[in-house]
């Protein structure tokens, strides 16, 4: 008799091993150190002064204990000493009373026996590293879990579902509480912590410089979590103008910048940024025009400038939502970048199955997908958009209900800037000169500053946008 294949097996009987081996799994135990758990109780219990404030500076927080009565002892133990009261057993054994907890964490011989335990306080440290490895592990275990069982009931959603499972991960590595939110009063040391950070520095901007001087003044500038949309018609110098201010954060202002070119290669964008910079029109080369040599030594200084610097650049043509979230995700953790630009959000696309019904919806999902990025990663994304063909009706002025597909853009921005120029809209030849070179940002919508107009000079032969003569500081 032939030897049965044992690759062949009926799926029932795959299914059953499968089945067998997620109920041994269950049935262990999570990761736990209750032993260092009780030694850290123990010392905080023992010295309050020293250890509770160690403990806050090491980062621990409740969640990272296992057993539940030590996390409410840890957690009483964080509350007084937060309010400023004194901490000893026996006033400690009567909060607990007074709380109603002390029968929950096993009466006052639990208590006792946590503040007999710690064989010696000079491993606190390194019991600390123990306990938050045990709570990486469970949220590991948890995250995975729930990502097998997502697996076999969300088949259709693939890529949704792998964007999700990696940010869950990427914020398990990054010591990220996913599932708890904030206090308000965490909220409130923040907001103090930057207005006496503004009172400090004389009112200069908060976030990061764009290198024109009224937007900072608008913006209080590029704030992490913030998405800021330029949107404008074709050919009117969006892209200019976003490689512009990347520019200047990632030259002057030295953050590792990173760009997501859906319409241009990554070659085209280093030359126009390299032109741009060495302030070299590159038309004198298509006009026969040789740069001279001063010009040529600044173009070989921008050059190598550009080589060495913290701007990524990556130009996949129609990128998803969930793959640049993974790849911004990636950068952030490998270079710290402090700033995404992307050119621009019609170009991009969604794979969820929703998105495949409606235009509307792919591009509503596409710009709440950059608001979340920005949120997360917590750094502002600048995003370039496309408006229709509302201001061509009105001789040109743009408006924010211009912007092309949907109205969610507008909605998910905290600002939306509108470039326009003059000379676009000229109707003759004599008007295009004088209105040549004149151009402006509308400041249409800004959630934490005022609106207005920002008056800007476009250099034709050299891509750049520069504060308007007359607005330039001294």
């Amino acid at each position: 008799m032939e030897a049965k294949d044992q690759t062949s097996q009926p799926p029932d009987l795959l299914k059953n091993r499968t089945v067998k081996k997620s109920e041994d799994f269950a049935q262990r135990n999570l990761p736990n150190a209750l032993g260092p758990e009780k030694s850290l109780l123990s010392s905080m219990l023992q010295d309050p002064a020293e250890y509770i404030m160690r403990a806050q500076e090491m980062g621990l927080t409740y969640d990272h204990f296992y057993h539940p009565s030590h996390r409410t002892l840890f957690k009483v133990l964080y509350d007084l000493s937060e309010s400023g009261q004194e901490i000893e057993l026996v006033s400690f054994t009567q909060t607990l009373i007074d709380r109603e907890l002390l029968d929950k964490i096993g009466g006052p011989a639990a208590v006792t026996e946590i503040y007999t335990y710690s064989p010696t306080a000079a491993h606190f440290n390194h019991h600390i590293e123990i306990i938050k490895d045990k709570y990486t592990l469970r949220n590991i275990i948890s995250s995975c879990t729930d990502a097998i069982t997502r697996s076999f009931e969300d088949q259709e959603e693939v890529a949704a579902l792998l964007d999700e499972v990696e940010q869950k991960i990427f914020a398990i590595r990054e010591g990220a509480e996913i599932e708890e939110a904030p206090s308000v009063k965490q909220d409130v040391k923040r907001v103090i912590e930057d207005f006496e950070e503004f009172l400090a520095s004389g009112g200069a901007p908060m976030g990061i410089k764009t290198g024109y001087k009224k937007l900072d003044e608008m913006s209080n500038g590029l704030k992490g979590g913030e998405m800021f949309v330029i949107a404008a018609r074709p050919s009117m110098g969006k892209t200019s103008f976003v490689m512009n201010l990347i520019e200047h954060i990632c030259f002057e202002e030295k953050l590792p910048s990173m760009v997501f070119s859906c319409e241009m290669t990554s070659a085209q964008i280093v030359q126009r940024l390299l032109f741009a910079r060495s302030r070299y029109a590159i038309t004198n080369l298509r006009n026969g025009h040789a740069p001279t040599k001063d010009e040529l030594n600044r173009i070989k200084r921008c050059a190598a400038e550009i080589a060495e610097s913290k701007l990524f650049i990556d130009d996949t043509a129609g990128i998803s939502i969930s793959e640049l979230r993974a790849k911004a995700r990636r950068k952030k953790k490998e270079e710290d970048i402090q700033v995404i630009a992307i050119d621009y959000l019609q170009l991009m696309r969604s794979t969820s199955k929703q998105a495949q019904t409606s235009r509307e919806r792919e591009i509503a999902e596409i710009s709440a997908g950059l608001k979340g990025l920005a949120k997360e990663l917590s750094i502002p994304i600048i995003v370039l958009a496309q408006l229709n063909r509302g201001p061509e009706n009105r001789g040109g002025t743009p408006r924010m209900s211009d912007l092309r597909e949907s109205g969610s853009i507008e909605q998910d921005a905290d600002m939306v800037g509108l470039l326009f120029r003059d000379s676009y809209y000229a109707e003759d030849q004599e008007a295009r000169d004088e209105s040549d070179g004149i151009a402006e940002m509308n400041m249409a919508k800004n959630r934490n500053g005022p609106t207005g107009s920002i008056p800007l000079t476009f250099i034709k032969e050299l891509m750049r946008f520069e504060t308007r003569a007359f607005e330039r500081e001294d």
